[in-house]
């Protein structure tokens, strides 16, 4: 399995994680915040499946470019994989006519721009030869953590949580996992923030891992970039031998 945290900086600070979105086998993502800045164009028109976690704009903000930039009349087109709510938000404060076309609708009159499937909490899609099971955590929206599974690995992608049970008592089953990638939004000093947005600091996000139960990689992500540098700072001096900060366009195998 392959999964590359795609980039969303421009310039000199590339490192910065504006947006958020995964390439897993260069065919399926998650999330679709960055997706349709993706060069060249023809990596885009390689995605066949999108799994989003939630309706936040830093998730899902290139979706419109993307599908508009992949569309093909005489194929087959991409597959969005999304909670009955964030499809409900897609429909009724995207694809409006107002702020993008209606391209739900004109699925239905046309050549399919898209077609939606329907998520469940902890309900697994097999796409190909991937398991892909949504989890719920807990955000101010609904919102999935996701488990993926190919034939020998797993891995997990937990975004956009306040501190959090059932996606662990969940990953602790399973015994193939091979990595775990978990937000860690703000500084320890803005508790009150991450409270309120139901996001992570560092504190809570080792808190999280020791729900986890054992010791395998743990990349950070979704550091909000006003604070980069003192969530780093905060996240290194844990002293978690297993952690690494996730880096933008890198490509991780299992």
């Amino acid at each position: 399995m392959k999964i590359q945290y795609v980039a969303s900086a421009v310039g000199t600070s590339s490192a910065y994680q504006f947006l958020s979105s995964f390439i897993i086998d260069d065919w399926v993502t998650i999330d679709a915040g960055a997706l349709g800045l993706l060069t060249p164009q023809e990596r885009q028109k390689r995605i066949q499946h999108v799994f989003l976690s939630h309706s936040h704009m830093d998730h899902i903000a290139t979706l419109p470019l993307f599908l508009d930039n992949v569309y093909d009349p005489a194929g087959e087109s991409v597959c969005v994989h999304a909670s009955d709510a964030v499809q409900d938000c897609l429909r009724r404060d995207v694809f409006n006519d107002r702020l993008w076309p209606d391209l739900t609708h004109m699925s239905d009159e046309v050549s399919p721009f898209v077609q939606f499937e329907s998520l469940e909490d902890g309900q697994a899609v097999t796409v190909g030869d991937l398991k892909i099971t949504p989890l719920s955590v807990d955000h101010v929206v609904p919102c999935f953590a996701f488990l993926i599974e190919s034939g020998t690995a797993a891995v997990a992608i937990v975004t956009d949580t306040g501190p959090t049970q059932q996606v662990w008592e969940r990953l602790q089953c399973q015994e193939n996992l091979q990595a775990l990638f978990l937000e860690a939004s703000f500084p320890n000093s803005f508790q009150w923030l991450a409270e309120k947005s139901k996001h992570l600091t560092p504190q809570q996000f080792a808190g999280e891992i020791a729900k986890l139960e054992r010791s395998l990689p743990v990349y950070a992500i979704h550091l909000k970039p006003n604070f980069y540098d003192e969530v780093i700072d905060e996240l290194t001096s844990l002293g978690l031998e297993q952690l690494e900060i996730a880096q933008p366009d890198h490509v991780y195998e299992w």
